[in-house]
């Protein structure tokens, strides 16, 4: 259960909060002095603190510098009048999270107070590896295959030294638990983690959310912003997705690494900063500086030390394990009992490809355990497109950039006739079949993925000589 202290002398401020958040899954404390609010931190250790400028016995501002002298990681939103904002800026400058104008406004106080609750459990929460011992409520990196367990050795390398980390791998494979595993084994486990994904917010807010503005930078710059980087000094900063962001927003990313200072947009003061990045990105940044797409400096800067995290599908035995991990956790929230998977379920969750990746396993299992009447995890109760997919999926080695290097070479080196054709041929084929296998065998869907006609693809089919019977046939793959 999350709990949220209100720090507020007015009696109508604590009676509206108690009407909106006064729910079940959260434990909602109050305060009507800053001596009672401090004890009140002390004593429950409160997820989010919302504490007011002015209070009775002491100034909020001295309230907020207490509370990060406890503990710096609970996130503090103050609330002001009008004529206090300068103030609520004062404290954002020295970390507090975030700021609300009086009167308040239930839903943008709903949205800020979740997102606060989030970063709190980001960092009170631990991310452990498996070996680590047993849960305790923590986020666990499951896996023993060899990839992971580079992983494992990775995290203990570069945990304790003050540089930056690059985390690459595709959607869903758990960058974002091996940063915070980072993290908590870091030098600053008792500051500030905050985590900002960059695809995530529009390209003209992302520098403004990064490095803050002046008042009347742009339209809409209504007041002062404290950016991320000037928020999360002597902290942790985790940059989701950095290759989505602009060219232009990558060079003053640069500077701030280069330099640990940087102006608030629309400004021309100075502002020094101590934040660690680790960042992450599910793209090839070595193709977009080829392309460029992105600064070959900033990729430098990023990447003194990477950490490269493997698709579910190659990590073999690891599968099943995280299917047992995350039955057990899942069954207990939904009150189901699983004890095992039948045969066909554990042959049809290794043969699905699993695109998403654990992000995927995890909302596989839990509408499995939902569907589920007994002890044993059928195959009826798995979504309909898994059972799909895992129908349509080709056991095979993928077309990887190293294995079209090998064949391509084999081939220079053969002086092999027709060789131009026969690797456009292959990996057209494989291209096909790929795109078949994740539609289920529908040939309009594979087209329209593919951003060809319906036509073109029932032509190339016919040319290469793949069948297509809803299902794609062993025979039909080049690199058997």
């Amino acid at each position: 259960m999350a709990s949220l202290l209100v720090i507020d002398d007015e009696a109508s401020i604590l009676h509206a909060f108690r009407r909106a958040f006064g729910r079940p899954d959260i434990e909602l404390l109050t305060a009507s002095s800053g001596l009672e609010g401090l004890e009140a931190v002390a004593e429950h250790q409160p997820d989010v603190v919302v504490l007011d400028i002015n209070l009775p016995d002491m100034p909020g501002l001295e309230v907020f510098r207490r509370i990060r002298s406890q503990d710096a990681r609970i996130p503090v939103i103050f609330i002001t009048g009008h004529g206090t904002t300068d103030t609520a800026i004062e404290a954002m400058k020295l970390g507090a999270f975030d700021y609300l104008l009086k009167p308040l406004e239930l839903a943008p106080l709903e949205t800020l107070i979740a997102r606060a609750f989030e970063i709190s459990r980001l960092m009170r929460v631990p991310a452990r590896t498996e070996i680590e011992g047993p849960s305790d409520g923590a986020d666990i990196i499951i896996g023993r295959c060899p990839a992971m367990q580079e992983v494992y050795k990775s995290i203990g390398r570069i945990a304790p030294q003050e540089v930056t980390a690059l985390i690459m791998g595709e959607t869903g494979t758990g960058k974002e638990l091996v940063a915070r595993a980072i993290y908590q084994h870091s030098r600053r486990a008792t500051g500030p983690f905050l985590a900002i994904n960059c695809a995530a917010i529009p390209e003209n807010l992302l520098e403004s959310e990064l490095l803050g503005h002046e008042k009347g930078a742009f339209t809409g710059a209504d007041r002062r912003r404290i950016g991320k980087f000037e928020q999360c000094s002597g902290g942790t900063l985790f940059l989701d997705e950095i290759g989505d962001m602009t060219p232009l927003t990558q060079a003053k990313i640069l500077r701030v690494l280069q330099d640990q200072q940087f102006e608030r947009v629309g400004g021309n003061e100075t502002i020094k900063t101590d934040v660690r990045i680790i960042a992450a990105t599910n793209r090839d940044l070595q193709r977009m500086i080829l392309d460029k797409k992105f600064r070959s400096d900033l990729y430098y800067r990023l990447s003194v030390f990477t950490i490269t995290l493997p698709p579910l599908r190659e990590r073999g035995e690891d599968l099943m394990l995280l299917v047992q991990f995350f039955l057990n956790r899942y069954g207990l929230e939904l009150g189901k009992e699983i004890t095992q998977t039948s045969p066909e379920t554990t042959e049809m969750l290794r043969r699905y490809s699993w695109p998403g990746n654990l992000r995927e396993l995890q909302s596989v299992i839990k509408q499995a355990l939902l569907q589920s009447t007994g002890p044993v995890l059928l195959p009826e109760f798995l979504p309909q497109f898994v059972q799909v997919g895992a129908q349509c999926r080709v056991e095979t080695p993928g077309t990887t950039p190293s294995e079209l290097d090998r064949l391509i070479d084999d081939g220079l080196r053969s002086n092999a006739p027709d060789l131009y054709e026969s690797i456009l041929n292959q990996v057209k084929r494989r291209l096909l079949t790929k795109a078949l296998q994740e539609t289920g065998g529908n040939q309009l869907r594979a087209a329209k993925a593919l951003g060809i006609s319906r036509s073109t693809l029932r032509n190339d089919l016919k040319s290469l000589g793949i069948s297509v019977e809803r299902q794609i046939s062993k025979s039909d793959d080049p690199l058997e």
